[in-house]
């Protein structure tokens, strides 16, 4: 529960941002005061040992190393000061010592170290306490010169060593002083931010989550009133703004959708009475024109009715068409799919086509796509469907144009394969208002027909599992594009294909 919460994923972060903020300011601010006590630590180190310095040529001037030893020792009263020592700076020899028992023997590695790298002090460990290591050469002054050597600079090194443990303890008691403070902070800031964000951000997104899930389970009426004017106010505004044009599109598509059942009820009892009608015609009119046949057989060669009996036969076929269209477009059959070339399926097509009359004045040009894949359809259903979509093609370039039939490979919005077939013609074209209701039973630009034409063809096209669309410019031609499903040939067939 508390691992999905926003509210405890802010909590933390701001909680571990504010510890490592907290933690880098502390450590920065540890490391400077424990540098400026050093450095106080050291300045009144260089004026106590500017007052020994005085003390040694004092004593020494007079004679009296007593009088310096007793120096040495009250100045180390100082429970801070571990020891005060003059050593050689050769040999590293204790010459003078707060501490008697130090005298004559060898000065700490540490001390010698110091000196030597020419430092004037360093911090070092000694028995698990650290220490805080000064030095200072004592240099030789004119009146030294009468019991030293007048060429030797250096008379001896002062060394001061100051116990450190004072400085940690205030170190430490000033961080930890520190750290509560920040702690302290750390928990005032994660409460309010935390009672800040269940206010204003958890209670009205949970607020706006309910509302929400009454919406999903069509309760339109659902409205959310804002308590303060922020982002969150906007998100609501912005919810219920959405909920009243989702109400009003519900209304709006169902009287679409009434009228649509209306319209369907409609057309159904239409398409009925039309499947009916087209199925009682049929056999009257195939007895009439055998009849017909049978008296123009009884006529002379040059008889003048032999035209009339033409004319009414033709109409005859005329009607017998509209009655066979209207009985597929009524009733059509089931499709018997199969594997299907397409490349072949057009091929075929074309030879049908190249009979008609109207193909005589139009370039055809085939552009079809190698390898294609087989698509799983009706082989005779996809064969009228090219056949009606390209003889309307060439009845729109009666006065000549070009006839472009392409197949290629597409990979649609849902990311499947299909196969794709463009029927391009450089007729007449079609406007807005005609390519809308193109796929409309019983719609037509012709003079003649029944208008059923192209709503075979997406009847056909949707039984195969493809889609259809047209896209035309008045003038210049139109373009019917036909997407049918992909599909991989066995493997079975695939061996016969090979052994063949």
């Amino acid at each position: 529960m508390f691992r999905n919460s926003l509210i405890t994923r802010i909590v933390v972060m701001n909680v571990i941002l504010l510890t490592v903020g907290i933690g880098v300011f502390t450590a920065f601010h540890y490391q400077r005061d424990r540098d400026n006590m050093i450095e106080m630590t050291t300045n009144g180190a260089e004026i106590l040992m500017a007052t020994i310095e005085n003390a040694i040529f004092n004593s020494k001037c007079k004679g009296d190393p007593a009088r310096l030893h007793q120096t040495l020792a009250f100045i180390a009263n100082n429970p801070s000061l571990l020891s005060i020592r003059i050593f050689d700076p050769q040999d590293g020899r204790i010459a003078n010592s707060s501490n008697i028992e130090e005298i004559s023997q060898q000065i700490d590695v540490q001390d010698m170290q110091i000196f030597s790298a020419g430092k004037s002090s360093g911090i070092f460990t000694y028995r698990g306490e650290e220490v805080l290591s000064i030095v200072k050469p004592i240099n030789s002054r004119p009146l030294c010169q009468q019991c030293h050597a007048p060429d030797k600079q250096v008379l001896g090194v002062l060394n001061i060593n100051y116990s450190m443990r004072g400085t940690v303890e205030r170190l430490a008691q000033s961080s930890q002083c520190f750290t509560m403070s920040m702690v302290f902070i750390t928990m005032l800031l994660s409460f309010g931010v935390a009672t800040i964000l269940v206010r204003f951000v958890r209670n009205p997104i949970r607020v706006i989550a309910r509302r929400m899930a009454l919406v999903e389970a069509g309760d339109l009426s659902v409205r959310m009133v804002p308590k303060h004017q922020d982002e969150i106010s906007s998100l609501m505004l912005s919810f219920n703004s959405m909920v009243e044009k989702l109400a009003t599109a519900k209304e709006e598509l169902e009287q679409v959708h009434f009228r649509q059942l209306e319209q369907a009820d409609r057309l159904a009892s239409i398409g009925e009475m039309a499947t009916g009608m087209a199925h009682e015609i049929k056999n009257p009119l195939a007895g009439i024109s055998g009849a017909v046949t049978v008296l123009a057989d009884d006529l002379p060669p040059d008889d003048e009715r032999r035209q009339v009996v033409h004319d009414i036969l033709a109409q005859i076929a005329r009607l017998n068409k509209t009655a066979t269209d209207l009985l597929k477009f009524g009733r059509p059959g089931l499709p018997q799919c199969d594997y299907l070339d397409i490349n072949e399926i057009v091929k075929e097509t074309l030879f049908f086509v190249a009979q008609h009359p109207e193909a005589k004045s139009v370039k055809q040009v085939t552009e079809l796509s190698a390898d294609l894949p087989c698509v799983w359809a009706d082989r005779k259903q996809v064969q009228q469907l090219l056949l009606n979509i390209i003889i309307n093609a060439l009845q729109a370039m009666s006065g000549g144009g070009v006839l472009i039939i392409q197949t290629d490979n597409y990979c649609g919005s849902d990311t499947k394969n299909y196969v794709r077939i463009r029927i391009i013609d450089t007729g007449t074209g079609l406007s807005t208002e005609h390519i809308e209701k193109i796929f409309t039973p019983f719609f037509t630009t012709k003079n003649q027909g029944t208008g059923l034409g192209l709503a075979i063809c997406k009847q056909l096209v949707e039984q195969n599992s493809g889609k259809i669309a047209v896209m035309s410019t008045p003038g210049k031609g139109t373009t019917f594009t036909i997407i049918l499903p992909a599909v991989a040939l066995p493997l079975s067939q695939r061996e016969e294909d090979i052994d063949e």
